[in-house]
């Protein structure tokens, strides 16, 4: 991503793992010779959710291709989000890979033309079927590369969103219900200051504190301002609501107690290990933390839906790609295909993940479901905003920058604003041209 889920990708895939799997079924590369090998790189820890199912997407694949040997390849997040254009434009790339979605990854190498034009196999295979149009957003890039219309470059077979994490033992010992509406979360960020308790987890030196700004935004804003922001359909006004909303609400949270001036300073593994410890009844953050505080957690817990928002930030996971140079097109979609099966939707939902496809009521969990149908509520209400950060490349820096000076005092709310203004228009400018 620059996304915001890079630091926790980072920290689990760190080491490199390589696997050569002798597969047992036969396919047609869509070239002019049958390829007898899918090479295949992905960033998922094997015990992550997408690793489990993927796992099972190979042996369904192998069983179905004899004849074909799949040369599956573990990377590290940053491996690949550093050097994937050189990597997708050589010999010795694979034939699918895991790519980061967004304007300045999968956009911009589609534009290179470095991707292949997936459209006539989603339309083949139905992939369209199975996204909801704010996940199709994410698959589908312009011939400048920006996501949302166009052909199709790539395809997610999993998705993530940000929600309210809430130590339920917390809320139950300070006399606390879990709120539903915007005046019903400050009134328990109230009742928590009044004990002596900083309500709400932050990292202000990471994603966390652009996600917040970004949700107390979309609180004012509606899939036009969304459209403007992401997609440069018409300027934005920095200075005005939603924006202006987003910052100055979050300096008033600061300001009240609900978030810790010493935050600014703190990354996102400080502020999860916080919540893991019992130390904060709150955070606002990212479904990629689910499988964590599952394992993790001792104190009971749970999530709800950021109050009141009908947007909410996230996307599509990230997107299975294919290289135009690759050998094996064939093999790589049907493989694409698999991964979108129910047995391997429902086997991603069952181990903590968010299934683009699954049906909830076969996900036996039932913290698993409601982290799933909340997803659903989201998605099929056409209501995942994306990311602050996404809109153009660098991004990510002057957000973190721009809000630790405001949990930090240093800087005003328009201070802030003007700090993400400019480097927000030049960005546009350098890719629309306008």
């Amino acid at each position: 991503m620059q996304r915001f889920r890079r630091l926790v990708a980072a920290i689990a895939l760190a080491a490199t793992a390589t696997t050569t799997v002798a597969a047992c079924g036969g396919g047609d590369n869509g070239d002019s010779n049958d390829a007898k090998v899918l090479k295949l790189w992905h960033y998922e820890s094997e015990n992550s959710a997408m690793g489990v199912g993927w796992n099972r997407a190979i042996e369904l694949f192998k069983s179905e291709h004899p004849g074909v040997e799949v040369r599956f390849e573990r990377k590290a997040f940053e491996q690949i989000q550093q050097n994937a254009g050189m990597i997708i434009n050589s010999s010795e790339g694979p034939d699918i890979m895991e790519y980061n979605k967004g304007n300045a990854t999968a956009g911009l190498l589609s534009s290179q033309g470095l991707l292949a034009d997936l459209s006539s196999e989603a339309d083949k295979r139905g992939w369209a079927g199975k996204l909801s149009p704010s996940l199709q957003t994410t698959a589908r890039y312009s011939d400048k590369g920006v996501m949302g219309s166009g052909k199709w470059f790539g395809v997610p077979n999993y998705g993530e969103y940000v929600t309210v994490y809430y130590n339920k033992d917390l809320f139950q010992s300070n006399g606390v219900k879990v709120p539903t509406t915007m005046a019903e979360m400050t009134a328990a960020m109230d009742t928590f200051v009044g004990k002596g308790v900083t309500p709400l987890g932050m990292a202000g030196a990471e994603y966390p504190a652009g996600q917040l700004f970004y949700q107390l935004a979309l609180s004012k804003g509606d899939r036009q301002f969304v459209d403007n922001y992401q997609l440069y359909k018409n300027p934005v006004d920095f200075k005005a609501d939603p924006l202006k909303y987003g910052a100055d609400t979050f300096a008033q949270w600061v300001q009240k107690g609900y978030v810790a001036k010493n935050s600014a300073s703190l990354k996102a593994e400080d502020m999860g290990t916080a919540f893991i410890g019992g130390k904060v009844p709150m955070i606002v953050s990212g479904s990629w933390w689910y499988g964590r505080f599952k394992t993790e957690m001792k104190a009971n817990w749970d999530t709800f839906l950021f109050p009141g928002n009908t947007l909410q930030a996230g996307s599509s996971g990230n997107l299975w790609v294919v290289p135009e140079n690759s050998k094996a097109k064939s093999l790589a979609y049907d493989f694409i295909d698999i991964t979108l099966r129910p047995e391997i939707q429902d086997l991603i939902g069952n181990n903590g993940g968010v299934p683009v496809a699954a049906d909830a009521s076969k996900i036996s969990d039932p913290k698993d479901r409601k982290l799933i149908e909340d997803f659903n509520t989201v998605s099929k209400s056409d209501g995942l905003a994306f990311y602050p950060d996404w809109p153009v490349p660098g991004y990510y820096d002057v957000l973190v920058s721009g809000f630790q000076g405001l949990i930090n005092g240093s800087k005003s709310p328009d201070q802030v604003l003007d700090t993400i203004a400019k480097p927000y228009a030049d960005g546009v400018k350098e890719i629309t041209g306008k």
